[in-house]
């Protein structure tokens, strides 16, 4: 069991679902359930797993890792159709858009240290 805060990946995601909520505040009242939601669960839901995870064992881990990186993808559609629909700032889009590639890659990263560990584990 690890401490989930002490992950540099989650605190960057959660810094992230953070500014996701600044940003959906101005999206139109009627994307209240859609969009908005969406956005926001799909935000939360990268460190939510991170944090789910990091009470589980290192194979468990390893699986959350993967929901985690799911939820990241969405959060990158998300982002591009807010834009698309003129609810997001392209200034903004982009800003946001580049974190969650750097968050994404981190995760990546972290999967492959999960499954190198384990497979030391293994082999010892």
């Amino acid at each position: 069991m690890q401490d989930f805060q002490s992950l540099a990946v989650w605190r960057r995601a959660h810094a992230l679902t953070l500014d996701v909520y600044r940003q959906t505040e101005s999206f139109p009242r009627a994307e209240m359930f859609g969009l908005t939601s969406q956005l926001r669960r799909s935000g939360a839901s990268i460190a939510a797993n991170l944090t789910e995870g990091s009470g589980r064992t290192q194979a468990e881990f390893g699986r959350f890792v993967q929901i985690a990186m799911g939820s990241a993808c969405q959060v990158e559609y998300y982002l591009l159709l807010a834009r698309d629909l003129n609810y997001l700032p392209t200034q903004c889009h982009d800003r946001l858009a580049e974190e969650i590639r750097a968050i994404k890659r981190m995760l990546t990263a972290l999967l492959k240290t999960v499954r190198e560990r384990r497979q030391a584990k293994f082999s010892d």
